[in-house]
């Protein structure tokens, strides 16, 4: 009995004397509800899998969706489950938790839709608050021919609330980054000589759209490449899709680079033309940019709509798996890495991360 009771403490003494492991956290959504959404009023404490990837600078590291055929999250899934494949050769999956990332989020709005759906939208912005916890951040922006500039990142609610209240889209000119509120006429950013001062607006050539989506993306992916690792950096872009690559002086191969260099997801929430034509996403815009980055992409026709992905965008992000890991097997001469993440012994699942990673990008400052 005495070698019995010695044996006993022994193993208790070791097992309290050993490292912490990385512990694999109990998901959000399946913690008390009044924990959940904007609700949550504590910000998240950072936890040892965020802290040893801030540390290890050599980790890739994937925010990882899984829904269920109904399009539900699923939340019981653990490190056994996932396969992760670089260039089809399989890695050891160091990291591992299902625990809540605070987010910063870009809102990026865009301030050139058809007037039905700026009515649509406009009202809508409001709601993007309710999926916010105190521990985010977020930056509202607008965009048409140039990209409009908010605020900057807060994490004060109640200053956010009063900025959407106060988002008119379109209520102001469409004014070039470069110049001041007045200024002559300008067509692609020049200067229309002889005409009469006036504000700079966006000008539409033989028919031609002239939005620029994609150096909204690419501005917005700016704000976020220095905020912290420790958190999920995120694009909540709002618009019909509409863009036309000769009026974007960054091409949409550079700025998913400039995405994937710093992490950064985009979701979509498609209104108007893209919400009709939603089939056809795989030339959409919108859909191109989530899906490569390992976001998500939502579509809307009516105000009611769009509060409700508003929270189911800030939820999906919220709730990721983070699998992280350092590369081995692949060749390290090559820009691009293909990454594929597979679930086992379930079927059904519909899996959402980014696609890859370019060589030499995995440093990431803060």
């Amino acid at each position: 009995m005495k070698s019995l009771r010695k044996t006993i403490t022994l193993a208790c003494t070791l097992i309290l004397a050993s490292p912490p492991a990385i512990l694999e956290a109990q998901p959000p959504w399946q913690q008390d509800a009044s924990s959940s959404s904007h609700q949550q009023a504590t910000a998240l404490p950072q936890s040892d899998a965020q802290a040893k990837i801030i540390k290890n600078v050599n980790y890739v590291v994937l925010p990882v969706t899984v829904k269920d055929r109904a399009g539900r999250l699923v939340p019981d899934l653990r490190r056994d489950d996932f396969r992760v494949l670089d260039d089809n050769v399989e890695q050891r999956i160091e990291i591992f938790t299902a625990e809540a990332f605070p987010l910063s989020l870009v809102v990026l709005i865009d301030n050139d839709l058809k007037s039905k759906d700026a009515q649509q939208v406009e009202p809508s912005l409001e709601a993007i608050v309710g999926g916010l916890s105190t521990g985010d951040e977020a930056f509202i922006c607008r965009f048409d021919q140039y990209f409009h500039e908010g605020k900057g990142f807060t994490t004060d609610q109640d200053k956010l609330l009063t900025e959407l209240k106060r988002e008119r889209l379109d209520s102001r000119p469409s004014v070039s980054g470069g110049g001041g509120p007045f200024d002559t006429p300008t067509i692609n950013g020049q200067s229309v000589t002889g005409g009469p001062a006036t504000a700079r607006t966006t000008i539409n050539i033989e028919g031609q759209p002239t939005k620029a989506l994609d150096d909204a993306v690419y501005a917005a992916a700016q704000l976020l490449k220095d905020r912290g690792r420790e958190r999920r950096k995120i694009i909540v872009l709002v618009s019909d899709g509409v863009n036309n690559p000769k009026f974007n002086t960054n091409k949409y191969d550079v700025v998913l680079k400039e995405l994937l260099r710093y992490n950064i997801s985009v979701f979509g929430v498609g209104i108007g033309t893209v919400f009709i034509n939603r089939k056809f996403d795989k030339l959409d815009r919108l859909a191109r940019y989530a899906h490569n980055t390992g976001g998500d992409v939502y579509y809307a026709s009516k105000r009611n709509d769009l509060e409700e992905l508003y929270s189911s965008v800030t939820e999906e992000a919220r709730n990721q798996y983070t699998l992280a890991y350092s590369p081995r097997g692949n060749d390290p001469a090559t820009e691009y890495h293909s990454i594929e993440v597979k679930v086992v012994k379930r079927a059904g699942l519909t899996i959402l991360t980014r696609d890859g990673y370019y060589s030499g990008t995995l440093v990431v400052p803060r």
